[in-house]
């Protein structure tokens, strides 16, 4: 029996073991408890959470990869929060939820965790409590939904609406064409198509290190999160065969990485007290790396348009603009012979690729200030 944590509950042949044991054995066969690694698939499905009603299917292809690599997946619910219909807002439980996730992570027999979020409080909540616990973990962001049109325009869901009901009022638009559109309004599975809450937290997610990268934009619909869901599941198998933490991973360079990328994506404002409060910054410097014209044309941000080029590049484009515009009065302060191109291959492998070269706890760490996502 190996030393996975999982095996301080199935290892043995004492009493305890064997009752663990013994209420697992629903279809799980005797190799499931040789040491394998246990992943907690943390699963904020929610048929009242429309965002994150998909992530049931995700979890299925996340499995399959877990399986895969040798490792036992778990499905384990998390309290799931909607900003759409919960009241006043779902923010009030932000913190109860991450509480509950810290200890039922805590609690169980896991090795490892991936965590499956979407609506804007999920993402947060659940690496709020993976970096609690400090388990090998990965986000997997539940994607955006497709673009709806109306009268031949994009709708962007929950912004136009304000727009349209504004047309009601102006008496530009009836109340019948009004409530025609809110069937166009939300097209697919998905959280918001905007650059809201949600998209930013997925690119701050990806920011920080904690996504496969290039996932952050991949719509819901689009069968490429069902792919990067797999090999969500076999990276988490690696993580724990790895020791791979939140702890080696997340340092200041980390999240003064998501703060670029937050400014050069446009991002929601709330991501500030979602993730990123009480994180101490040099705000002069900060702003000398943020380019001015980074931070135009990025309300819609281009995820899950029509056109492929519009969405699943998305954020590349963004950040690659980001990195020419600074190359040469800004360069990377890791290294300022960099080139912008020098700088997102180095960063991707130094700052954002958590799966092959994390930075190692208690050894001192690059100071970087520009994102590749």
């Amino acid at each position: 029996m190996s030393s996975k944590r999982s095996s301080q509950w199935y290892g043995g042949n004492d009493r305890n073991g064997y009752i663990h044991r013994a209420w697992m054995r629903r279809g799980l066969p005797n190799h499931a408890f040789d040491g394998r690694p246990h992943i907690a698939i943390a699963n904020t499905a929610s048929d009242l959470t429309p965002c994150n009603a998909h992530l049931n299917e995700v979890a299925q292809s996340v499995k399959q990869g877990v399986y895969e690599a040798g490792g036992i997946p778990m499905n384990l619910p998390m309290v799931s929060l909607g900003e759409t219909l919960v009241r006043p807002t779902a923010m009030l439980w932000r913190n109860m939820a991450a509480m509950a996730a810290e200890e039922l992570f805590r609690a169980n027999p896991v090795d490892g965790l991936v965590l499956l979020g979407g609506c804007d409080k999920t993402i947060p909540m659940l690496l709020m409590a993976a970096a609690s616990v400090n388990l090998p973990a990965v986000v997997l962001p539940g994607g955006p939904m497709l673009n709806g049109t109306f009268r031949g325009v994009p709708l962007g869901c929950g912004t136009d609406v304000f727009k349209l009901s504004e047309e009601v009022r102006a008496g530009t638009l009836s109340r019948e064409q009004f409530l025609a559109s809110e069937s166009s309004m939300i097209r697919s599975r998905g959280h918001c198509n905007t650059m809201g809450t949600a998209s930013t937290m997925a690119v701050v997610a990806e920011a920080l290190g904690t996504t496969r990268p290039g996932i952050a934009g991949t719509p819901a619909a689009d069968s490429r999160l069902l792919e990067a869901a797999h090999e969500t599941g076999r990276l988490a198998v690696s993580m724990v065969h790895d020791d791979r933490r939140p702890s080696d991973f997340l340092s200041r360079g980390s999240f003064e990485n998501a703060i670029v990328a937050l400014a050069a994506t446009g991002g929601a404002a709330a991501a500030v007290r979602r993730s990123l409060t009480g994180l101490q910054v040099d705000a002069d410097r900060m702003r000398a790396n943020i380019a001015p014209e980074t931070l135009a044309e990025a309300a819609r941000f281009g995820f899950a348009a029509e056109r492929p080029e519009d969405y699943l590049g998305s954020v590349d484009a963004f950040v690659d603009r980001a990195l020419a515009l600074q190359a040469s009065e800004a360069p990377a302060v890791a290294n300022a012979n960099w080139s912008a191109v020098e700088c997102r291959n180095r960063l991707t492998s130094e700052a954002r690729t958590m799966p092959t070269t994390p930075i190692k706890r208690n050894e001192p760490q690059p100071e970087m200030s520009r994102l590749v996502v």
